[in-house]
């Protein structure tokens, strides 16, 4: 007998675990992560990314939740001996239109207590040689550093604390009887006071096994990537993203130094037909039944259909997907675009089409089931875990 189950072995899932473990070292804890490694989904497939919180509304939760989970990961890296770079992330602006939307950025990151720099063109082109652009907002503390390597240091942790970590074990029923939560695997029936689920790309589907309603679907998003070659490994200095289009839900394509040296370009988001199909061709026959059951899937095609197209002809069409690089870094070329993995963004969308973008929470007095954990999740996870520990404490 547990005191408490987690599911999913994501990074949400693992702060999760440390959270409750710092708060009741005595129960017993076991994570389930049904993949044979932790973070082995949207974790281990984003641009490793440490954002410093500028998009996000003065005052908001996700505002405040990004800039102590920046400073709380930074922190635990240094604990733990893991590298991260603090580079810096320049905004770019390419036109009058995006100069206009950079100065609203700039009020909302100075209210948000983050410290940024408005640069020229001129200081851009001597910071940037290779970037052009007229103007850009510098967050010098985005840093980048590597999210699994993260999730491998908090299993560690959790379990020098006593946690079982079960990797390779999925839940396959789960029921919430009077003692407490029974969760059924292929080794057998575990039994535990209380459970967390964070399943990311499965959580309405775990929540449903749990016999929760849902009224949101997880739609799935592939965020393709390019590499650039190696010896364009110095390109750029810093994190280059474009200005964002407040009518679009996702930030553009943009160049990303990564902590090995390499530099990656996107992603784009084109629908997905697999929840955790990495490869362009993936296929999968559920993912695809539940998403054409759901009205809300055809409310989001009805009213993004023209950005959809977009994102559809540069995945399929590389020049395309160049053309949008090269609005700040023209210097690039197709064939300096080569293949690297593509992630997968778990979408929460309710059946009127729109998306979710803040966090959705569901379940009983025994059970919490985090159904959204919006973006930037990986740089807020600490305090997420946190925050989610106050919910089922």
């Amino acid at each position: 007998m547990y005191d408490y189950i987690v599911i999913g072995g994501g990074i949400v899932g693992l702060a999760t675990l440390r959270a409750l473990q710092r708060r009741r070292p005595q129960d017993r804890f076991l994570l389930l992560e049904k993949e044979v490694e932790v973070g082995s989904h949207q974790t281990g497939h984003n641009s490793g990314v440490i954002h410093a919180g500028i998009y996000y509304a003065p005052g908001s939760l996700k505002a405040r939740l990004c800039r102590e989970g920046a400073e709380a990961t930074k922190a635990f890296c240094q604990t733990h001996g893991i590298p991260y770079d603090e580079c810096g992330k320049l905004l770019v602006a390419t036109s009058e239109q995006e100069l206009a939307r950079m100065g609203d950025l700039a009020v909302r990151a100075e209210t948000n207590g983050i410290a940024i720099e408005r640069i020229s063109a001129g200081e851009l082109a001597e910071r940037e040689p290779n970037i052009a652009g007229r103007g850009a907002l510098l967050a010098g503390s985005t840093a980048i550093v590597d999210y699994r390597r993260i999730c491998r240091a908090l299993a560690a942790e959790a379990e020098a604390k006593g946690a079982t970590i079960a990797l390779g074990r999925a839940a396959l029923a789960i029921r919430e009887t009077v003692d407490g939560i029974e969760v059924d695997t292929a080794e057998g029936s575990l039994k535990s006071r209380k459970l967390v689920a964070c399943a990311g790309l499965q959580s309405d589907r775990i929540a449903r096994m749990a016999g929760l309603e849902t009224a949101h679907r997880i739609i799935p998003f592939r965020g393709e990537y390019y590499v650039l070659p190696e010896a364009k490994n110095d390109i750029v200095r810093h994190l280059i993203y474009p200005i964002p289009d407040p009518d679009l839900p996702f930030l553009g394509i943009h160049l990303t130094r990564m902590i090995d040296g390499r530099v990656t370009v996107g992603p784009n988001a084109v629908l997905g037909l697999a929840r955790e199909g990495y490869a362009k061709s993936a296929v999968n026959w559920r993912d695809i039944a539940d998403m054409v059951a759901f009205p809300g899937f055809w409310r989001v095609l009805g009213s993004n259909w023209r950005s959809g197209l977009t994102e559809m002809r540069n995945s399929l069409l590389r020049s395309g997907y160049l053309e949008q690089c090269r609005k700040y870094c023209p210097s690039l070329r197709v064939d300096d675009l080569k293949p690297y993995p593509a992630g997968i963004r778990a979408q929460a969308v309710l059946a009127d089409g729109s998306l979710v973008h803040d966090f959705l929470f569901g379940g009983t007095d025994r059970m919490l089931h985090v159904l959204n954990a919006p973006s930037p999740a990986a740089t807020s996870a600490l305090p997420i875990g946190e925050m989610i520990a106050d919910r089922i404490l």
